[in-house]
């Protein structure tokens, strides 16, 4: 499915059961949040090598599939009723994170752009940006 026929059928799904006016932005991202939330769940307090190995048990690994879901699902939904092309949202917010996260700034490190130390031009000694 590609994420046109994935929002049509999650339209038609909530007006055959008449859950139009149930399906506010408010609802949509408070009940992505509670997905969120579940998701979530299946990996408080394990340490990140137990996280990793989540894909390696079967039922689990469908628990956290099924979670998943619920939270694409919120958010297509959340995109269609705000009228947010969702591919093209994604697409500039990933230009965007390319240009504060340039390869030579960030490869290798998790610090947030606006909290990196950047080079100096002439010193090349590190300062705050």
């Amino acid at each position: 499915m590609d994420l046109p026929e994935i929002q049509q059928r999650l339209r038609e799904f909530a007006a055959e059961r008449h859950w139009e006016p149930f399906h506010t932005p408010k609802n949509l991202v408070m009940a992505l949040a509670v997905e969120s939330a579940e998701l979530m769940e299946h990996f408080h307090w394990l340490t990140p090598e137990q996280s990793l190995a989540v894909g390696d048990d079967p039922d689990l690994r469908q628990a956290v599939a099924e979670e998943v879901a619920d939270v694409a699902i919120y958010l297509i939904r959340l995109a269609d009723r705000l009228g947010i092309d969702l591919e093209t949202a994604i697409r500039d917010k990933m230009k965007r994170n390319a240009e504060k996260y340039p390869v030579h700034l960030a490869k290798g490190n998790a610090v947030k752009y606006n909290r990196r130390k950047m080079p100096c031009r002439e010193e090349d000694q590190e300062i705050e940006s």
